[in-house]
Parts: C-alpha cells; structure tokens; sequence
C-alpha cells in the first residue's frame, strides 16, 4: 500500500528538516486502509485495535520541498497480533523504516480476541510492495 504525503512547514524544524516526531505519524497515516479492515466506519464504538509496540529507524533526512511516500505492508500475522512494516521515501530516497505491532482487542471484556478469518485473509492479502 502506497500514501502520499504532503509536508507542511509546521511540520519542519529550524533548520529546514521534517521534525522527527512527525514520521510515527504519517506512518500511522499509512495504515489507515488497515485500520478499515477492522472497522470499516473507523467508528471508535467499534474499534478492535491495541497498538502495542512501534519501532522507527531514521535512515536519511526529510526536507519540506518534497512530497513523501509511506509504503505499508503486513509482515507477519499471529493468533491475536500482526506486524505491520512501513517506510519512507522521499525522491527515491529510503529516509525511514519501522514497524509497528496491533492487538485485536476486545476493548469491553479487556482481552485480546483471535483474529477473525475474513480478517486474516484480507491482512495477508496486504503485501509489502518495493517500487
């Protein structure tokens, strides 16, 4: 899955860079198709999903003149869990990775629940894709 990002100037640092913190989130942008999988209507009365551990990798710099590309894949799928791969890339330009692991979580009884099998195969239908 491929999500294109614009980078605004409230988004850079004094010195011209997208700041660091703002990278978790447009991965998080990048996920949002994933996140339909669970609730269709991103309806937060319906919504099945514990973020549960997010690594980033900063491997190059991000500059506001150029627009951004977040790559999102599923790299592995568990009983309750699945990883999510994601990275960043500007003109050509791998400037970070990480990867970020979901629970589908049962948010009234409190517990991770199984993930449903017309979830699962549509997770593993989610490839990640290189250019």
């Amino acid at each position: 899955m491929f999500t294109n990002i614009v980078p605004r100037v409230s988004e850079t640092d004094g010195v011209g860079h997208i700041n660091n913190v703002f990278v978790p989130i447009w991965f998080e942008a990048g996920r949002r198709e994933i996140f339909r999988i669970f609730s269709p209507n991103l309806d937060f009365l319906d919504w099945k999903l514990a973020l549960v551990k997010v690594t980033v990798e900063y491997v190059d710099q991000l500059y506001l003149a150029e627009n951004v590309e977040v790559r999102t894949g599923i790299e592995k799928i568990g009983t309750s869990s699945f990883t999510i791969r994601e990275e960043i890339h500007q003109t050509n330009r791998l400037c970070a990775r990480g990867q970020a692991i979901y629970v589908n979580y049962n948010f009234t009884e409190k517990r991770s629940e199984a993930i449903p099998n017309k979830i699962r195969n549509r997770l593993e239908s989610i490839d990640f894709l290189e250019k």
